[in-house]
């Protein structure tokens, strides 16, 4: 689609302003990337309105600003536009396999082309690894559970494993919650999310689809956009709740199974507002800062961060 408006974009350059092909194309793509960057400069901006409290150790420079959103617009240019309409993938088997094998999830408005640059990394660490694709792509969070399930039962099979590691990005933390309250924790040695909206996000009232609406930080109409309405350890978020859906989810959780997942995620995320709305009470938070959304599945620190979390939960570790 992205290719189709950027020719469209140069032909009317060409016929009716009579620029030649070249720089019509070089125009074109200019203006493609502009609005690109546009897109995640908004993105910043609403995550803003819905913003937790940043940690004073946590905060940062305008010149850390600014490469945090170079970084981020990078990762979102690479992931829609290379990895994820051209790198779908199912997977890489190991030969002499490290650790446990992993299902690798991916979050709202993804495929499994997301994951392309930690395929690498799990590679490289001799970790065998799995991605699932959730179709459809606007579908209810509960309906991606047959997939996941469906993916858990073939990677243990296909590997000899009793148990996997759930890697899941944003929303994708969101349908492992889902799988094991459906399916508990039998198969399951470790969950690790990447900025995951256990309690939902702002930004969430922005987008289409059954999942958008799971995923709301539902703004209280009694708060002036200023208050500090929400208390608790993932922050105020402008005076806002989770969504019913969330708060239904969260119920049908007992208060151990939250040691089960490893939850990482960054204090300047653009996408999960309110930032802490990542922390999960019970489990292992582990909070960056300086990082993007979807940067967080690319960004060479997180990388490492996950692959000593999967190798730290396998059976015999340590």
């Amino acid at each position: 689609m992205q290719l189709a408006i950027a020719a469209a974009i140069a032909y009317v350059l060409k016929h009716f302003f009579g620029m030649h092909i070249a720089s019509a194309m070089l125009s074109a793509a200019g203006m493609l990337l502009l609005l690109r960057m546009l897109i995640t400069a908004n993105n910043f901006r609403l995550s803003w309105r819905f913003r937790s409290d940043t940690p004073p150790a946590e905060r940062i420079t305008l010149r850390h600003a600014w490469r945090l959103y170079l970084e981020e617009f990078r990762a979102s240019l690479f992931s829609s536009s290379w990895s994820m309409p051209f790198g779908a993938f199912a997977g890489h088997h190991s030969a002499k396999s490290r650790g446990l094998p992993v299902l690798l999830i991916h979050g709202y408005g993804c495929n499994s082309g997301y994951w392309r640059s930690m395929s690498r990394l799990l590679g490289t660490a001799g970790i065998t690894h799995r991605a699932v694709s959730l179709e459809p792509v606007f579908g209810d969070i509960d309906s991606f559970v047959p997939a996941v399930h469906a993916a858990v039962e073939n990677l243990c099979h296909a590997t000899g494993s009793r148990r996997v590691v759930l890697l899941a990005h944003s929303m994708g933390g969101l349908v492992a919650r889902a799988y094991l309250c459906a399916h508990g924790e039998a198969r399951i040695a470790r969950v690790i999310t990447l900025g995951t909206p256990h309690h939902g996000t702002g930004l969430a009232n922005f987008g289409l689809g059954s999942n958008s609406e799971q995923m709301r930080w539902v703004i209280n109409k009694s708060s002036n956009g200023n208050s500090n309405a929400c208390s608790g350890e993932y922050g105020d978020g402008r005076g806002g709740t989770p969504s019913a859906w969330l708060q239904e989810l969260a119920a049908r959780e007992g208060p151990q199974r939250y040691g089960l997942f490893t939850s990482i995620y960054s204090h300047h995320d653009n996408i999960i507002a309110p930032q802490t709305s990542a922390h999960l009470p019970g489990a292992r938070n582990i909070a960056l800062h300086g990082v993007g959304h979807v940067a967080l599945g690319l960004n060479p620190q997180v990388q490492k961060i996950v692959i000593d979390e999967i190798l730290a939960a396998a059976p015999d570790a340590g």
